[in-house]
């Protein structure tokens, strides 16, 4: 099975690990999302001058853009313990509880793909929210009781890639909700540079700003191809990465000009060629292409439409005009 590198949720440990490494610690060291970052600088000082919790975060974008490295600078920045989980571990009440339980005053705790929350769940975690305290059930029927809890002070940092797919009263209860947008080249260009130097990896300027173009704003997606990148260089130079490594490398990888993979140029082709151009539902496209819908809207769509290659309309997906001629397909509609 051929590894997707361009898609920023595909992981192993040994991938975790060194993705540790690179992530910034510190406001100060955080490369792009000026308006977040900014914001943030000044809820944090301002909470820690009053010496309170920072209020609930929302963090929300598609994924490799930066939330859990957020979340560690927060923790890190508010002189706080970070605990981390993630929507779909905590499967039980009982397993909030002994999150919440075991929170010390001013903890941070990072809920990744917390919309995979179930409901009965999210419940439970309203008055944790508002209160900061637990109700407990104890027994069953006639004999039933209910035990409050208070707990400790604490600061909930939630991310999620589908806002949308939040209920109403969960997402109303962060007070800051930040999104993240995809990165500029010109910044992605500054964190390929900062990771190289981490990974002692030799990269010329032009190199890096090739590797920044072709990685789709994401950062993640950058530094994953600058360890596969080194490969090349090492094999085939001396391992300084030059342009002409750069190119030669993300060709092999059959990643084009724009950052576009196999799975990207898949989307584009099935709706002008399978669908004769006219609008395709999502799940339509998902199911021909044997993909999940979530991961169609979540890792391709953005970029996509950012770049101005696919529209959403009522009645589907289309394929812009500049799509076709970035694939060299004469434009009929």
């Amino acid at each position: 099975m051929k590894e997707n590198i361009l898609s920023p949720d595909t992981f192993d440990v040994e991938e975790e690990m060194s993705e540790l490494s690179l992530r910034p610690k510190k406001l100060s060291e955080y490369i792009g999302q000026k308006k977040v970052k900014e914001n943030m600088k000044v809820y944090i000082e301002a909470a820690k001058k009053r010496g309170e919790a920072l209020d609930h975060v929302l963090l929300y974008g598609p994924p490799g853009l930066g939330k859990t490295t957020l979340s560690n600078i927060i923790a890190n920045e508010m002189g706080a313990n970070l605990k981390v989980t993630s929507g779909p571990a905590i499967e039980k009440p009982g397993d909030l509880a002994a999150l919440l339980t075991n929170l010390s005053e001013n903890d941070v705790l990072f809920i990744d793909e917390i919309h995979r929350m179930s409901k009965n769940i999210e419940e439970i975690l309203y008055p944790a929210l508002e209160d900061f305290c637990l109700d407990i059930i104890i027994g069953k029927g006639p004999t039933a009781k209910s035990i409050r809890l208070d707990l400790p002070k604490f600061t909930l940092v939630g991310a999620t890639t589908r806002v949308g797919a939040l209920s109403t009263p969960l997402r109303d209860r962060f007070g800051i909700v930040s999104k993240l947008e995809l990165y500029s080249e010109k910044d992605l260009t500054t964190i390929i540079e900062r990771s190289s130097e981490i990974l002692n990896i030799k990269i010329e300027k032009e190199a890096a700003k090739e590797l920044a173009k072709r990685s789709r704003g994401t950062p993640r997606i950058a530094n994953r191809l600058l360890k596969r990148i080194r490969d090349y260089a090492l094999v085939l130079g001396d391992g300084t990465i030059t342009l002409d490594v750069a190119k030669k490398a993300l060709n092999n990888l059959e990643i084009d000009e724009l950052g576009l993979d196999e799975t990207d140029r898949k989307i584009l082709e099935t709706i002008i060629y399978k669908y004769g151009g006219k609008a395709v539902g999502v799940e339509t496209l998902a199911a021909t292409l044997n993909e999940e819908v979530e991961t169609i809207e979540d890792v391709y769509e953005p970029y996509l439409m950012q770049i101005g290659f696919l529209a959403r309309t009522p009645r589907g997906r289309v394929a812009t005009a500049t799509a076709y001629e970035h694939l060299g397909i004469e434009y009929t509609l």
